[in-house]
């Protein structure tokens, strides 16, 4: 008998109004990680928010570990285990560090994540408990982000430019925080635009052009070949 994939997307399409901006979207993550990179407006947010529920899907299937989840509510499906890591971080400026975890803990279940956990993880941000979320550095926030996630207790982790506004220390810092989540067994969705981030964790990129996956290439091959970078990225050598 076949294992079922972790996470698989058949043919999704979305559209807002009349724009069409994702047009047939496929992907299947058995297990581990998988990134999308493109550039901005190519619809690599537009689909993880499709796959949280946060945008409904005119036409395709969302299936996680066999079951079909398209169109679900965000909180349905985060009961199931996919932990979300938006863009930006979206933190709440009323909120400090230790009530954004404790407000989106679901202790006892899943993979075991607490704040005790997270705290073991991060330890910064124990020693910035009291602080507001919102006025942490670019870097305490993507932890928090993180940190809020995983203590949905997520089987998946689905991440949305991660690296964005960070500084080169601090990715770092992101880059060996992710190893550590898949050697714990979390497999990980990770969106980027920044390609030494993807190819320091990923071999093959899937990558996002107008809605479109339109090719899984070498990660090494786009970093050290411009051409092929100006073909799929549209950037060149900086």
């Amino acid at each position: 008998m076949t294992d079922v994939p972790l996470l698989t997307v058949e043919d999704i399409q979305v559209y807002y109004q009349t724009s069409h901006v994702l047009q047939g979207v496929s992907l299947t993550l058995d297990s581990g990680i998988i990134s999308i990179v493109g550039r901005n407006g190519m619809g690599k947010t537009t689909l993880v928010k499709a796959i949280m529920g946060l945008v409904s899907a005119k036409e395709g299937r969302i299936i996680l570990k066999g079951e079909d989840i398209t169109n679900l509510k965000p909180y349905e499906i985060g009961s199931r285990g996919v932990g979300y890591i938006p863009q930006g971080r979206d933190l709440f400026p009323s909120l400090n560090v230790e009530e954004h975890l404790l407000l989106a803990a679901r202790n006892g279940v899943g993979t075991g994540w607490d704040l005790k956990r997270v705290y073991e993880l991060f330890p910064r941000l124990r020693e910035r408990a009291k602080q507001g979320g919102a006025s942490l550095s670019g870097g305490e926030q993507q932890m928090l982000a993180i940190g809020r996630a995983l203590v949905t207790n997520p089987s998946l982790l689905i991440m949305d430019e991660p690296s964005e506004g960070l500084a080169p220390v601090i990715l770092d810092d992101l880059i060996e925080t992710i190893e550590s989540l898949l050697e714990m067994g979390i497999s990980i969705l990770l969106v980027e635009q920044n390609l030494r981030t993807a190819t320091s964790l990923v071999d093959e990129l899937h990558v996002m052009v107008a809605g479109c996956i339109v090719a899984k290439v070498d990660g090494q091959l786009l970093m050290h070949d411009q051409e092929a970078r100006e073909k799929y990225l549209g950037v060149a050598v900086h």
